[in-house]
């Protein structure tokens, strides 16, 4: 399947983090929400970020290596849709940008990670499923191994 995707993440408590390039933050105890496409195939993807044994690319690979992957929100999608995506988990309650460009070094939004004091699988699960039935794409949900 190819398409986007959005990785929920749970970081235990706060961490000094260096991502590659951007440099070091601080990113706050709480829940992280990745924006990802995968036009290659988003099981690859997935599968590739779960792998502990490899080489830091993206941005996502400094924070999980210290982050638990919760589960996986996978949009089935012929074209491009992770900046809408972004928009869309951007905008839930509570959302906040840690870092600006995390994950967007390649489009113009201001970030592809956001953090959430609280879980907010089930806003997500809300949101992104009204935005695939009114975008007429396809939504998969997965909670990954904990």
């Amino acid at each position: 399947m190819e398409g986007c995707y959005v990785l929920l993440l749970k970081l235990e408590r706060e961490r000094s983090i260096a991502v590659g390039r951007l440099g070091r933050f601080r990113f706050p105890q709480g829940y992280y929400a990745y924006v990802g496409s995968a036009m290659r195939g988003i099981e690859k993807r997935i599968a590739r970020h779960l792998r502990e044994d490899k080489r830091r690319h993206w941005h996502l690979d400094y924070l999980l290596e210290l982050a638990r992957p919760m589960a996986v929100f996978k949009i089935a999608s012929a074209e491009r849709c992770e900046c809408a995506l972004a928009e869309v988990v951007g905008s839930l309650e509570g959302a906040c940008t840690p870092v600006r460009g995390f994950g967007s070094s390649d489009c113009s939004c201001g970030a592809h990670l956001f953090h959430f004091a609280s879980n907010p699988e089930r806003r997500l699960y809300s949101s992104l499923s009204r935005f695939s039935r009114e975008s007429n794409l396809t939504l998969s949900f997965e909670r990954l191994a904990q």
